[in-house]
């Protein structure tokens, strides 16, 4: 069987923002929003990104870091937004950035940035090739060498 060569897509072909109304149901016990739903909405937003990417299913490997800056107040509009930083053979990292906007008053505020890993699974569900990622910026190349970087720490802290 021969297979076919991967396609190499942009950063923009699976770049994705979700959002979601932060209701009482999302509060924690100092009422604000719980930093579990954000982590969850976080999940679905970098599966939704790794998934455009690969389009194959994907799973999640790891979450790299989560940087909580600001609490997240009920009744704002939450705005997660995430791209593909770095692609490996079968793994994806998404940078997610969270936004909470004040619909009444129109201020956004970036609340916390996070980076998910996931690995793309083939019909079988084993890892499986994603396509390579075309770097069209000087950003985005950084962002791709930076992810470079903490895949490499990621693979040497499981050596360990």
């Amino acid at each position: 069987m021969t297979t076919q060569p991967l396609p190499t897509r942009l950063v923009t072909d699976s770049a994705f923002t979700l959002s979601q109304f932060m209701q009482p149901e999302h509060s924690n016990s100092q009422g604000r929003v719980h930093g579990g739903v954000v982590l969850k909405l976080c999940d679905e937003c970098g599966g939704i990104v790794a998934a455009r990417h690969a389009r194959r299913p994907v799973v999640t490997v790891t979450v790299d870091s989560v940087t909580f800056h600001r609490p997240i107040e009920l009744g704002s509009l939450l705005l997660i937004h995430g791209r593909i930083t770095y692609v490996g053979t079968t793994s994806l990292e998404v940078e997610l950035r969270v936004e909470a906007e004040n619909l009444l008053t129109g201020e956004i505020i970036h609340t916390n940035s996070a980076y998910f890993v996931y690995v793309a699974l083939d019909d079988m569900r084993r890892p499986t090739p994603v396509p390579t990622l075309e770097l069209q910026t000087d950003e985005e190349r950084h962002r791709f060498e930076q992810g470079r970087a903490r895949q490499a720490a990621r693979l040497a802290r499981a050596q360990a």
